[in-house]
Formats: C-alpha cells, sequence, structure tokens
C-alpha cells in the first residue's frame, strides 16, 4: 500500500469544522490554539472561534478561509500522524497545496498557518477593484478550451484562461468578467456541455494574481523551507519537482498560474499510489480521483473525528 495525502481548496469550508476534533483530540486541541492564538495579531480575530462558529459569510472570506482551511488540516495531519499514518505523497488544491507543504515537512506549523494569512491577504488585494468572473466548464477537451479563451482575450482585450485542470471534462476558467463572458460564449457554441458560473471573489490563478505573486515571493523570504520527507506534487507543474526548480518559485507560480490536478492525480497513480485520503472538509477532490482514475480506485475522507476513527482503523488493517 502506497498512501497519498489530498488536501482540500478553498471553498470547501463550512461552520462548525473542526469542532469534533477540538472536543476529542488533545493533539489536534493544542495544534489549533497554537494556530488561532499566533494568528489573533495578524487577523484580528480568533480563528478557532470563526471555524466553529461562523458566520459562513465571514469564514468564505478570502483572507480568514486560507488560514482556517490549513490550521484544520494541519491538526487533522497532526492526529494521523500520532496514530501512525502518514503518506508517501501528498498533494493540495490550490491552498491546499500549504497543508501538502507541512504534511512533507517542508514549512513549520507556526510557519504555514501564518504565510496562507499573508498569501489570503495579497490575494484579496490583488483582486480589489476588479470585475471578475469564474466558471466550470463540462465535457470540452482542453485545447477547445484554451483556444476559446485565447479568442476571448483577443477579442476582448482582457484577461480570461483557464484555471484548474480539475479531471477529464471539467475544467475551470478565470479572469475579467468581460472576457469570462466573451469565452462562455465561445465555448457554448464549442460543443459545451454545460457552463456553471462560479461566486468568487477573484480571479484567482490567472495572469491578474500576478501582484499577489509579487508579494508573496518576497514574503517567502522571512520563512524556512525545510527538505521534504516525502514527495509533493505541486499544482504548477502536475508533479513532483525536479533538481532544478524551488518550492519558492512553484509557489509564486501557482497562484498565478493553473492548477493542474488532473495531472497531479495521474502523476501519483504512476508513481504507484493506489490509496488516497482526502483530508476536508468536503469530497471535491475525492470526485476528481474517480473521473480521473476510475470507480476502483482506493479513496478515503476525513471530514469529522468519526471519519478519522473509520480510516484510521481501515489503513491499520
Amino acid at each position: 500500500m502506497k498512501i497519498g495525502f489530498m488536501y482540500a481548496g478553498q471553498g470547501s469550508q463550512r461552520v462548525g469544522m473542526g469542532q469534533d476534533f477540538y472536543d476529542e483530540s488533545e493533539v489536534f486541541r493544542t495544534s489549533l490554539d497554537a494556530a488561532a492564538e499566533s494568528l489573533k495579531g495578524e487577523l484580528g480575530l480568533d480563528i478557532k472561534e470563526l471555524s466553529f462558529n461562523g458566520p459562513l459569510e465571514k469564514l468564505s472570506l478570502t483572507a480568514y478561509t486560507q488560514p482556517a482551511m490549513v490550521a484544520f488540516a494541519v491538526g487533522v495531519t497532526k492526529v494521523l500522524a500520532a496514530e501512525g499514518i502518514t503518506p508517501e505523497y501528498a498533494l493540495g488544491l490550490s491552498l491546499g497545496e500549504y497543508s501538502a507543504l507541512f504534511a512533507a515537512g517542508i514549512l513549520s506549523e507556526q510557519d504555514v498557518v501564518k504565510l496562507v494569512a499573508k498569501r489570503g491577504a495579497f490575494m484579496t488585494r490583488a483582486a480589489e477593484g476588479l470585475s471578475v468572473g469564474m466558471a466550470a466548464v463540462l465535457g470540452v477537451e482542453r485545447t477547445v478550451i484554451e483556444e476559446c479563451c485565447a479568442k476571448a482575450a483577443a477579442e476582448t482585450g482582457k484577461v480570461v484562461s483557464a484555471a484548474n485542470y480539475n479531471c477529464p471534462g471539467q475544467i475551470v476558467i478565470s479572469g475579467d468578467k468581460e472576457g469570462v463572458d466573451r469565452a462562455t460564449g465561445l465555448l457554448k457554441e464549442a460543443g459545451a456541455k454545460r457552463i456553471v458560473p462560479l461566486n468568487v471573489s477573484g480571479p484567482f490563478h490567472t495572469a491578474l494574481m500576478k501582484p499577489a505573486g509579487d508579494l508573496l515571493a518576497q514574503e517567502m523570504k522571512n520563512y524556512g523551507f525545510g527538505k521534504s520527507s516525502i514527495e509533493v506534487v505541486y499544482n504548477a507543474i502536475g508533479r513532483a519537482k525536479n533538481a532544478g526548480e524551488t518550492v519558492q518559485e512553484l509557489l509564486e507560480k501557482q497562484v498565478q498560474s493553473p492548477v493542474y490536478l488532473e495531472d497531479s492525480i495521474r502523476f501519483m497513480a504512476q508513481q504507484g499510489v493506489d490509496t488516497f485520503v482526502e483530508i476536508g472538509p468536503g469530497k471535491v477532490l475525492s470526485g476528481f480521483v474517480k473521473k480521473t482514475l476510475g470507480a476502483d480506485v482506493r479513496i478515503f475522507n476525513i471530514d469529522t473525528a468519526e471519519d478519522l476513527k473509520t480510516v484510521t482503523a481501515e489503513l491499520k488493517n
């Protein structure tokens, strides 16, 4: 058995996440308390209380969602490690990549929550004043989507591009609203089965996020990046990094470039990963794995403390 951890991204957050872990696990409780205390000065609030009690509207703001999600993921990862369950590979969807870096020992528990709090603030700042759009496109090949986005960008003079290659038949486009609207029209003409507009606060994973990438590059100089204990599969390249690439460069690129999740999932499978564990909340990534690799792949989800007990028992057996 070769285990791959997968960490959920922004959009999966829910009010109450982590409450049951906090009540039942001293390891999780200690971890979340430390994260909440370290972030009070940066955020001006208790991220633990926001996660447990909401409101959802506030928890869903990028500046708060990102540290809350990573604090949850770090705590669950530590509980799993205490049970003797660790992965050989790890990936995360966008924000979730930072949790994967913690799982690999590249970023410390203290640094990872602080860095994602900065990332959330930078992304919020980069999106201010922009009229943005994002849409999930179903049933169209990559090349067609890329061609339609390029044509829409040329016609409108606006930014629009593929932002997330999630799984076969599902790709998200993002950018200026005018550009996204034009690309949507072209994709309908090209035979898209369905196009679902997404409610987002920024043009994530496009060139419009370059200001956030620039600020992130400067901020990362203040952190120590350790040697990886496992393989991390990176969003920006859809594989593990090679000797000529750095974690910092890939994180800077990630915030303003497409997420190659389908490629990342296929890469893990090619390396022999046969057991995928999604650390939530939610089951979004599990669905992408099934659509990419087929229904027979072994997948577990950890969203609640009860989930963790079930998964721990299965993996130990």
